[in-house]
């Protein structure tokens, strides 16, 4: 037994920054340009109309909540880029729309239900609010018309959280909270047993070994 309280997860990487590796021979020039291609993504709608794009927002804040000591990742950004380029999965379940069609009428149905409920839009409701209406749409408890043939379950399932998910983990500060060094290309993996790190992967901190971690993640590789 030991009284050292565990790490947060936000600081188990310490001093890492995965964009030191932008110009190292870990990353080749295809992931550089879609590395910068996802910091430079507009912080403004370019697909949904504002009314959606409001609602997006504050659906992904609530999915996602980030901590306060670095700048937000843009997700609700990201997921309307992925919408402008209509870029799907390969695959859909035959029970829903297309994406595109998908996600317009998901936000349009969220904000029907609120209408209904508190008289207000999705993104005026305080978090509880936003919360009971998500966890009612987890569970396939939403009703209204808004929804015509898009089952609100599935929606959340396949759409929500797996659109909104993959957006904030596609991005780099992402990547630094959770010690992922991005695609392993060109650079690949040598130390391929456990418990043994590459040079040029973060190193995870242990309790007491904070200092140690973050002057060895704040090296360039």
């Amino acid at each position: 037994m030991t009284d050292q309280k565990p790490i947060p997860r936000a600081a188990r990487y310490p001093g890492y920054d995965v964009l030191r590796k932008r110009r190292t021979p870990s990353w080749d020039e295809t992931t550089r340009r879609v590395v910068d291609a996802r910091l430079a993504v507009r912080r403004e709608p370019t697909f949904l109309d504002e009314a959606a794009w409001r609602t997006l927002d504050a659906l992904c804040r609530r999915v996602v909540p980030q901590p306060a000591d670095r700048p937000p990742v843009p997700v609700a950004a990201l997921v309307d880029a992925r919408l402008q380029r209509d870029q799907g999965d390969g695959y859909r379940d035959a029970r829903l729309p297309p994406t595109r069609v998908a996600w317009q009428r998901g936000l349009a149905a969220l904000d029907a239900e609120a209408q209904a409920r508190y008289n207000v839009l999705f993104h005026q409701l305080d978090c509880g609010e936003q919360d009971a209406l998500i966890t009612k749409m987890q569970k396939g408890e939403l009703i209204d018309g808004a929804w015509r043939d898009l089952p609100p379950q599935l929606f959340f399932a396949d759409r929500v959280l797996h659109d909104i998910c993959g957006a904030y983990y596609s991005h780099p500060a992402s990547w630094s909270e959770i010690g992922f060094g991005g695609p392993a290309s060109p650079r690949g993996y040598v130390r391929l047993v456990p418990g043994r790190r590459d040079p040029w992967e973060a190193v995870e901190a242990s309790p007491g070994g904070e200092d140690e971690a973050r002057k060895e993640n704040e090296r360039v590789r």
